[in-house]
């Protein structure tokens, strides 16, 4: 009888420390970080699929999307502070309540226009400068297996896959890195956008391989993002692998290992 006490107290305590390292780990993503993984090539060369990173949470504040499945009992957002123009910030999008990440370009009253591939904020021309070529193998890419485009042409499996790249300077400073894939494509010239109070304009860094704020909701874009739905703004990749599956060691990328995001 003892040793049947034994055994079922032992169960017990097993439980309470799976149910306790649960909670604690449900409190932790909820206020401080939430993991998150790269898996479409949206933010090349900023974030490539595979990244892996923590999102910041505190760094705007909390609203119902900060708890998994969106479930926080309250609307708009506690302890709050104004995302920065340039910032790269995970959001619940506004239709399909699926998580994605971009970088913020518009923000409240802003107006937001592409021409000819070149990004205009209130009027004026964002500067960009050449950086080269981003150059990557046309191969499947992460667990879904995607394959890259390329302003190449038509590459065949195992050749090199190129992209002009350029260095944009966004108002206030900030520098990053965008890619350019075709001519005059569809998001390369726009309508104004004009960015609603309360909202933000957000756009990937591949700029013609991204579904964004450019695209309204109607047809799978992102349209503005309300300030609610954002989760948080990634500051750092933790790991990173280029292979089907994170246990495909050979595929790790050590050189992208805590490297920060600008």
């Amino acid at each position: 009888m003892a040793s049947k006490a034994k055994s079922e107290g032992g169960i017990l305590e097993t439980i309470k420390t799976v149910v306790y390292a649960l909670l604690i780990a449900g409190v932790f993503r909820t206020l401080f970080f939430q993991p998150f993984w790269i898996p479409s090539g949206s933010m090349k060369d900023t974030l490539l699929i595979g990244d892996f990173l923590f999102v910041n949470k505190m760094a705007y504040g909390y609203s119902q999307y900060s708890c998994p499945f969106g479930i926080c009992p309250f609307s708009g957002r506690i302890l709050g502070s104004e995302p920065e123009r340039g910032d790269v910030v995970v959001f619940r999008h506004p239709v399909n309540g699926s998580d994605f990440i971009k970088r913020l370009i518009g923000l409240p009253g802003d107006t937001v226009q592409m021409r000819n591939g070149v990004l205009y904020l209130n009027g004026e021309e964002v500067p960009q400068e050449p950086a080269g070529t981003f150059e990557e193998v046309y191969e499947q890419q992460g667990p879904m297996g995607n394959l890259p485009r390329c302003e190449n042409g038509p590459v065949g499996e195992g050749g090199i896959c190129t992209k002009s790249r350029f260095t944009e300077t966004l108002p206030g400073g900030r520098s990053h890195d965008v890619l350019n894939i075709d001519t005059n494509g569809f998001g390369d010239n726009t309508d104004v956008f004009t960015v609603p109070a309360g909202h933000y304009f957000f756009m990937g860094d591949n700029r013609d391989n991204s579904q964004d704020s450019r695209y309204g909701q109607a047809v799978g874009g992102v349209g503005f993002v309300p300030a609610e739905n954002l989760i948080g703004r990634a500051d750092r990749i933790m790991f990173s692998s280029a292979g089907r599956s994170m246990l495909y060691f050979w595929t790790w990328r050590a050189d992208r290992f805590f490297k920060a995001i600008d």
